[in-house]
């Protein structure tokens, strides 16, 4: 039987770098992910697009909420892997935003009843939407509210539904346990809110800027 490899320091930054950008991105997703970056915002990279995709596959979605659309790349990512007549419901605060996000699932031909872009507050809408009628949820929104996404996400998924966290470990500064900033803070007590949720079966990926994908069962 072949000896493990000497070195067992964790993944190298190559490996990293390879895992990333193992599943290319389609042409629809890059022009949005460049959209992104021409607005000033973090696009979502290669593997947080990827994992995205395959959540969305593997539970079957039809029924998808997105906090916080970004020029529409996280979008496209769950329709990629959602149902043929799957509905996305993205909301967002900015107006330009959801203009950015509308015209990437335009130009990616998406019809306008498969999305509904709801230009308002998270907190303002969320507790509008029916209980239990989600297969999936994606929290992308302002960090300082995730605390109350979460709580609004377990009330909408259905058993067997995930949520997904995104910017779960906030520029390597979760992990640093002397960092108290207001956004590090928040997203460490929303981790702790999920492990202490007996409905949550979870997993933390160091993915992109991280991901907490957790299941409702």
């Amino acid at each position: 039987m072949p000896s493990a490899p000497a070195d067992d320091a964790g993944v190298s930054p190559a490996s990293w770098g390879f895992a990333e950008d193992f599943v290319p991105l389609d042409d629809a997703i890059s022009r949005s992910r460049q959209a992104a970056a021409g607005m000033g915002l973090e696009a979502p990279s290669g593997g947080t697009v990827s994992v995205l995709r395959l959540v969305a596959r593997m539970v079957h979605a039809h029924a998808v909420v997105e906090i916080g659309s970004g020029a529409g790349a996280t979008g496209l990512a769950l329709f990629e892997g959602m149902d043929a007549a799957g509905v996305l419901t993205s909301i967002d605060t900015e107006p330009e935003r959801q203009s950015a996000a509308r015209q990437a699932f335009a130009a990616a031909g998406l019809k306008p009843q498969r999305f509904r872009l709801i230009s308002g507050s998270p907190l303002d809408v969320l507790p509008k939407l029916r209980d239990g009628a989600y297969d999936l949820v994606l929290i992308n929104g302002d960090k300082l509210e995730y605390v109350e996404y979460l709580a609004q996400a377990l009330r909408l998924l259905r058993h067997g539904g995930v949520v997904v966290m995104n910017d779960a470990l906030w520029h390597n500064l979760v992990a640093d346990e002397g960092n108290d900033d207001d956004e590090t803070l928040i997203i460490r007590e929303a981790l702790q809110s999920v492990q202490d949720t007996d409905e949550f079966t979870s997993a933390l990926l160091p993915v992109g800027n991280g991901l907490l994908v957790a299941v409702k069962g």
